[in-house]
């Protein structure tokens, strides 16, 4: 008997109905999260250029208790502080993918892990190829591998582009895979010394996380406390403090048992999340994003070699490595594009992607610490760099709108009013049962108004 033919992997295919739930509600949140992340770039570039003196007094003012090695600037509080918050989520969102979301099938996850390891890997290339040729500094490679969900989200809020969710969730799970590796990044690059003592704190606090987490202990009394300290240890430990809140957000148990509606890490992500996407980052934004903005530093921002590798890493970098990468897996898995879709639509996403905005301030920071101009020019070189790639991707997502909006709305199609969209019950009979029941009540109502029209006619024909 001939053996049959295994069925070939739809890429960008329709997701599952709690998968495309779960992505609507994330990424409403986030939406609204990177609207606030835009206002807040604004205003801190503002503020930057037209009272200058008080921006830099206000983020260089240091508050905290240099007995715990805490003497932070306000800059800094929010740098290594409220960062910290924004990590944490991303460590539920990783946990979450690898258990119950896109990157729980190791054959699924192939083609969104290669694309965002080619979309950090092409653009920090991109940047040491500018710099070797320019005699720049290679400190800064890491600056334009990183995309800033948030930021790309509110891009498509501003424009009014409705994405189908499989793109969205391509979009989302990139990023998701982006945060963790550079996370890695600023752990291994970015930790000069470490103090071994604090450090074994933060690990013993780190499991004592987990523990009280796996005896179902319960309270914000008790965990919130227990983080602060934790993240003070690794603050002190020489390891950047954001992965305190990453190790935190793994820890949690994101998959459901029997009887829940919600697993705590998709309870406490909720919580937590307009804390983040509403507070911590645009306030990072606030105290990072204020650069001055002068002819001569849009000249550098071109012609130096580290701000320009910084600004094609995001524009060229960022769309040739994902749309390479997801094409080269594409063709080696076998797996097929959603016929709905088209390669363009891939690489339209790929340049969203290019907008690279919180994590990429934040890796130049690091980078050039201790370089206030160049740090600058950096975080010119970012703005410039995230914004050529918003207008780039909403250009070329503005071209297949129509054929998006015809999309989204056969998904959202609920004519039996249950609830649940029409495409997801197409193989239930009791659907066509109550489609078919409602086509026999319209038929009904037809005949009668028919009857009734026509015995209107009747009687207006009449003679009098």
């Amino acid at each position: 008997m001939a053996t049959p033919t295994p069925s070939k992997q739809k890429f960008l295919g329709r997701l599952s109905l709690p998968e495309r739930t779960y992505i609507a509600e994330a990424l409403r949140a986030e939406t609204v999260g990177g609207v606030l992340l835009l206002v807040a770039a604004i205003a801190a570039l503002i503020w930057a250029n037209t009272l200058g003196s008080s921006y830099e007094t206000v983020r260089g003012f240091h508050i905290g208790i240099s007995a715990l090695g805490l003497d932070l600037s306000i800059q800094h509080w929010a740098a290594d502080g409220l960062l910290a918050i924004f990590f944490f989520v991303a460590g539920i969102e990783l946990k979450r993918e690898l258990v119950a979301g896109e990157l729980r099938d190791p054959k699924a996850a192939a083609l969104p892990v290669i694309a965002a390891l080619c979309g950090m890997a092409v653009p920090a290339l991109v940047y040491a190829l500018v710099n070797v040729l320019g005699n720049g500094s290679l400190d800064g490679w890491a600056v334009p591998t990183a995309t800033d969900i948030a930021f790309a989200l509110a891009v498509l809020a501003v424009i009014g582009t409705s994405l189908p969710s499989a793109l969205r969730a391509f979009l989302l799970t990139l990023a998701v895979v982006d945060d963790l590796f550079a996370i890695l990044i600023i752990a291994v690059f970015f930790t000069s010394s470490i103090n071994f003592a604090a450090l074994g704190g933060a690990v013993v606090g780190l499991v004592l996380f987990w523990w009280l987490l796996r005896k179902g202990v319960r309270g914000w009394y008790v965990y919130i406390p227990l983080a602060l300290v934790i993240w003070g240890l690794m603050y002190n430990s020489g390891v950047h403090s954001t992965i305190a809140g990453v190790a935190m957000g793994l820890m949690l148990r994101c998959h459901r048992t029997e009887g829940e509606e919600h697993s705590p890490g998709e309870h406490i992500e909720h919580l937590v999340r307009p804390v983040s996407a509403g507070l911590a980052v645009p306030l990072f934004a606030l105290f990072s994003a204020g650069v001055g903005i002068s002819g001569a530093t849009l000249a550098d921002v071109f012609t130096r070699p580290e701000t320009l590798g910084v600004v094609l890493g995001l524009i060229v970098g960022k769309a040739v490595g994902i749309f390479g990468g997801t094409w080269l897996a594409a063709r080696f898995t076998k797996a097929e594009l959603n016929d709905d879709l088209a390669w363009p639509d891939v690489f339209a996403v790929a340049s969203l992607a290019g907008i690279g905005f919180t994590v990429s301030l934040l890796i130049g920071e690091l980078a050039f610490d201790g370089q206030d101009r160049l740090a600058d020019e950096i975080k010119a070189a970012v703005l410039v760099g995230s914004l050529t790639a918003a207008v780039l991707s909403s250009i070329l997502l503005k071209l297949r709108v129509r054929k998006y909006r015809q999309l989204v709305d056969d998904e959202e199609r609920d004519d039996d009013q249950d609830g649940i969209p029409d495409v997801y019950e197409a193989d239930k009979p009791e659907y066509h049962l109550r489609m078919a029941a409602i086509y026999e009540n319209k038929a009904a109502e037809h005949r009668r108004l028919a009857q009734l029209a026509g015995a209107e006619r009747d009687d207006a024909d009449r003679p009098a």
